[in-house]
């Protein structure tokens, strides 16, 4: 089983016969233009020919093929010097990734000095699917020897004072700030979202170490009054160690930097695997990171880093040496971390999948009797009150079902309208669809940009069929399109019921399925009947609807906003959710506390020993 990998992950690619984990490939040998395979060689013979010459030709045949092998194979061990003048590093239009520190094979570990000794991975570009550069993984060898330097390097950040690790946090903010547009450049290139949301996801880290530093100055627990006299109680806030940061393929930046600038500021290290289809941007920024470290003459293994699979995530995640396992990714995989972390009674703070909801809820019908004595009879008006804004609703929609081609956790996968709305609703979202400017995710115009990888693009069909078997009408989209790269069409479906299997399953792909619903307490139901619950949405200008909808009986999500679009999340709040989204939060607000440990500490400074709860021991 494939674990610890993103949800999206790319297939094997062939280049010049060698797959990007180093398989041959496994096509006929062929010499020019003649295949010397055993059938095209028994019919150029006549039958005759066959019998007085087969011994002769066997042999011949044998030894040009032994002859065709051995030139393949040797096209092969000595094809890396032609292989790497395809990289895309290596043309003047991306000459620019090489100011992040990079080349055309990179080393993959990181823990104070630089190495990388295990396979060797191709990262491609999503929008072509041609290769940018080569990443040497980590071993397992190499793996523990980062965990002991990271243990080594601890022992010096703990003792140094919060408000000086939040100065290093500041140095790291204003390493970023340099390098924001080639960084979020590489973004783009590597993961295949739009530049302007590359750009903006290292502001996001950005943005946290300049929040880091503040908090670097306030954490801390409370003095508490004690019963006893002569007592003070407080709690004491320690870091807890070692903390293992797991990332995904669709926020390759700003996820790190959520978890490592509090992490820092906390007093702890970090080892970042993250994910094996965006190697490159790990391999920047711990580029940038590192240097900031030993500018100071601080250990580099305070921030270390090893690239790698399925191994290295499961030996993460089962090693009792590493605090705290910060994962994020699929709720499937997700699980698995849960299981392994839980049995050795280790912490973990998960960000998983969701399901998300926007409501619209437009308007209500009341009657208003207008008892008009108007030749004697009474005049019954309704009254339409309207409620949601519908100039909110169609951008919001838009930009939370279509941004990032809808691979973000927090993208829009159901809008949930009002019957009195839904066909209007509906119509102007289809056409605001059409008008979603598809190209080069570096091209400053462009709003959409492909799926990360070939696997996604199988994905995106195979949800686009289980919707047709389940009811659904298609609006728009469900295609695949006729250009390089993995290019899918924006898709729009209704019909299909709230409950339909298909709607409670989140694909990882740009589908929105659009729900008819008539009272506000089915659509609060249905918002929360998925297994996840992340982030949620309602659109609505009544004031006790909106408090509904934040209270006890509304929206079950870690995130539950009013106006605003599902995506977009603010770094000064917690971010995370509930239910199978795992309960963990990041970035703002006290999630510092996640990475730190509470110690409740009872001082005598008295000469007497009273005990709680007035007890006498004499």
């Amino acid at each position: 089983m494939s674990l610890l990998r993103s949800p999206a992950i790319s297939p094997s690619r062939k280049l010049f016969g060698v797959t990007h984990v180093g398989r041959l490939d496994s096509q006929p040998i062929r010499a020019g233009a003649v295949s010397w395979s055993r059938p095209s060689y028994r019919h150029a013979l006549t039958c005759a020919a066959a019998v007085q010459f087969t011994m002769q030709r066997l042999l011949l045949f044998a030894a040009l093929r032994h002859s065709a092998l051995r030139a393949k194979v040797c096209s092969v061990r000595f094809q890396p010097s032609a292989a790497m003048s395809t990289l895309l590093i290596n043309q003047p239009k991306y000459a620019w990734l090489k100011e992040l520190g990079l080349s055309e094979e990179n080393d993959g570990v990181y823990n104070g000095s630089w190495g990388g000794r295990g396979e060797v991975v191709t990262s491609y570009c999503p929008a072509n699917n041609e290769p940018i550069a080569r990443v040497r993984q980590a071993t397992m060898a190499e793996y523990e020897e980062t965990v002991h330097k990271a243990q080594e390097a601890w022992k010096v950040w703990a003792d140094i004072p919060a408000p000086k690790r939040g100065e290093i946090v500041r140095q790291i903010g204003d390493a970023l700030r340099k390098k924001i547009k080639v960084l979020g450049s590489l973004v783009s290139l590597e993961m295949g979202k739009i530049y302007v949301e590359g750009v903006g996801e290292v502001q996001e880290y950005v943005d946290v170490c300049d929040y880091a530093v503040g908090l670097s100055r306030m954490i801390g627990g409370p003095v508490l009054p004690s019963e006893r006299p002569g007592h003070a109680l407080i709690e004491q806030w320690n870091p807890v160690g070692l903390v293992g940061i797991i990332t995904a393929f669709n926020f390759p930046v700003a996820v790190y930097g959520w978890n490592n600038a509090i992490a820092l500021i906390c007093g702890n290290v970090c080892l970042w695997k993250g994910a094996p289809t965006t190697p490159l941007t790990s391999v920047a920024v711990t580029k940038i990171v590192a240097e900031v470290l030993e500018q100071n003459n601080l250990p580099g293994a305070i921030c270390s880093m090893t690239c790698g699979g399925a191994d290295i995530g499961t030996a993460l995640a089962k090693d009792e040496r590493v605090d705290l396992v910060s994962f994020t990714g699929s709720t499937h995989v997700g699980k698995q971390v849960a299981l392994m972390v839980q049995e050795r009674f280790g912490r973990q703070l998960l960000e998983l999948g969701g399901n998300n909801a926007i409501i619209v809820y437009y308007c209500c019908l009341a009657l208003c009797v207008s008892l008009a004595v108007r030749r004697f009879k009474a005049c019954i008006l309704p009254s339409v009150f309207e409620d949601a804004d519908l100039n909110l609703v169609v951008p919001s929609a838009l930009f939370a079902s279509v941004g990032t081609a809808g691979q973000r956790c927090t993208t829009t996968r159901r809008l949930m309208l009002h019957e009195s709305v839904h066909d209007e609703v509906v119509e102007r979202l289809a056409k605001a669809y059409k008008q979603v400017r598809i190209g080069d995710p570096w091209d400053p115009s462009t709003l959409y940009g492909p799926l990360h990888t070939k696997q996604a693009v199988q994905q995106y069909l195979a949800a686009i069929e289980q919707a047709k078997q389940q009811g659904g009408t298609l609006v728009c989209g469900g295609k695949v399109m006729d250009r390089p790269g993995n290019y899918v069409e924006p898709t729009i479906f209704t019909g299909l019921a709230h409950d339909a299997p298909i709607v409670h399953t989140e694909t990882f792909v740009p589908i929105l399925y659009v729900i008819k619903f008539k009272t506000e307490e089915e659509a609060f139901a249905w918002n929360n009947e998925v297994k996840q619950g992340l982030s949620s949405s309602i659109f609505t200008k009544d004031m006790g609807r909106v408090f509904r909808w934040l209270g006890p009986k509304g929206s079950d999500c870690g995130i539950v906003n009013v106006n605003i679009p599902t995506s977009g999340a603010e770094i000064g709040g917690a971010f995370g959710g509930e239910k199978h989204t795992g309960g963990g939060r990041e970035s703002g607000s006290d999630s510092w506390k996640q990475y730190m440990r509470r110690s409740t500490c009872t001082i005598n400074y008295s000469k007497d020993l009273p005990l709680a709860q007035g007890i006498k021991f004499e």
